[in-house]
């Protein structure tokens, strides 16, 4: 959410930015909102003082014996000014809210400009991919010739964009769940959560979601809503809270199902695992102070690489422009993996600076050593991977001619020493 009294200052900077979003200017009609609403903060507050005076003057008056009527009169219809000064100057402040917090954050200076993934940057690239000497398949093919991916089974009970895995398959897929949380609390220092999966609306209005993103939600007839990712509940952790210099950076890490309405997504990746309505990722988050946060974009996105080179698995990275960010992000890396049915990168992890912009959402803040003001925190979130796209790109990257698949070195411990995964005879 964006503050006002930035905008203020820099009315010029503010529509600049949303340009850069593809944006018409903002600041004119957001400014004549805040003006009238700080006219009638000004108001109800003048009524206050000038009955506090009236008061005093009865006051005076009583102990001389005088008639004090008409102040008595004034000051009783000056509370009935007051209270509809202030419900006025209250309905405004809604008002502006509820549009700065339907604006998107301001892209960083070195984000590329752009208005789609075309406009994208890469910034890094590792690991070759592999050359086959027979036709390679995709991951569906692979999953349902193994007897282990079903699609037909998971429509019958839940419709389209769902998958039932099982025997070593579904064994891979918590197997690569865990490594990569062994990998972010081990290596990377991260705590591991087990959040809730379901959250209240104020939770997805603190990091964004709400209320822009409603469709692409599901919602319960209960009024709780299903997370879309664990950066929901991780971030909110922080929520209200107050903390000192001392408790930054804290940095989370769970592994959650996530559940998608791909409102958005007709016709798109209709086939297999890559867009489903529920699936599991293991999610980053970082709380830090501000001038942080860009270091830990970095760090983030660094541990979300190394699942990959710890797995073998050919990747790309991405600066994403102006037009593909994220309606909270200041900068986001995409990680791309390597589909070799696809013949292409598929992203797997997208890493992001969020800045104040959610702590001014749900008001968590820090105070520094010696300090008494205190400052808002910054939030970074990513992927760390998606794990069902992980399945998807081990499945493809290590299959065998035979149909088999050979399991990565690392998940081997993890698959009770299993080497490599054939159908049944």
């Amino acid at each position: 959410m964006h503050d006002i009294r930035k905008i203020r200052e820099n009315p010029d900077a503010f529509d600049a930015g949303l340009a850069r979003r593809g944006m018409d200017p903002l600041s004119n009609n957001l400014l004549e909102l805040d003006k009238t609403r700080r006219a009638l903060e000004t108001r109800a507050q003048d009524i206050q003082k000038s009955r506090n005076t009236a008061a005093k003057e009865i006051g005076i008056r009583k102990s001389k014996g005088e008639n004090a009527d008409d102040l008595i009169e004034r000051v009783a219809m000056s509370k009935s000014m007051q209270i509809v000064a202030e419900g006025e100057a209250k309905a405004k402040t809604e008002e502006l809210n509820y549009l700065l917090a339907a604006i998107p954050n301001i892209p960083d200076a070195d984000v590329p400009d752009g208005v789609s993934e075309d406009d994208n940057v890469e910034v890094k690239k590792w690991g070759t991919p592999k050359s086959y000497d027979f036709a390679v398949k995709d991951h569906v093919d692979l999953g349902e010739a193994l007897g282990m991916m079903d699609f037909e089974t998971a429509a019958k009970m839940s419709g389209a964009r769902f998958v039932l895995l099982s025997g070593a398959l579904a064994r891979m897929e918590r197997a690569l769940a865990n490594f990569m949380l062994d990998h972010q609390t081990g290596e990377n220092g991260y705590t591991e959560v087990n959040p809730p999966a379901l959250v209240k609306d104020n939770a997805l209005f603190n990091t964004g979601q709400l209320p822009k993103f409603a469709e692409d939600l599901y919602h319960t007839v209960d009024d709780y809503w299903l997370i879309p990712t664990a950066e929901v509940p991780l971030t909110n952790i922080v929520a209200g809270d107050m903390l000192s210099e001392d408790d930054l950076p804290r940095r989370y890490t769970a592994m959650t199902w996530c559940f998608r309405s791909e409102a958005g997504a007709a016709g798109k990746d209709t086939r297999g695992m890559i867009r489903q309505h529920q699936f599991t990722k293991v999610e980053m988050v970082s709380i830090t102070k501000p001038e942080d946060s860009d270091a830990e974009l970095e760090r983030m996105t660094a541990c979300a690489e190394g699942i990959l080179e710890a797995l073998e698995l050919p990747y790309r990275t991405l600066t994403l422009c102006t037009g593909d960010m994220g309606f909270g992000a200041v900068k986001t890396f995409d990680i791309e993996v390597w589909v070799p049915a696809q013949n292409t990168y598929r992203e797997i992890s997208s890493c992001s600076n969020t800045r104040d912009f959610q702590a001014r959402r749900m008001n968590a803040r820090f105070k520094r050593a010696g300090e008494k003001k205190p400052e808002f925190i910054n939030t970074l979130n990513g992927s760390g991977l998606a794990v069902g796209r992980c399945l998807v790109a081990v499945l493809e990257n290590y299959q065998n001619e035979d149909g088999s698949i050979t399991v990565p070195d690392v998940l081997r411990p993890y698959m009770v020493g299993l080497e490599v995964i054939k159908g049944a005879a």
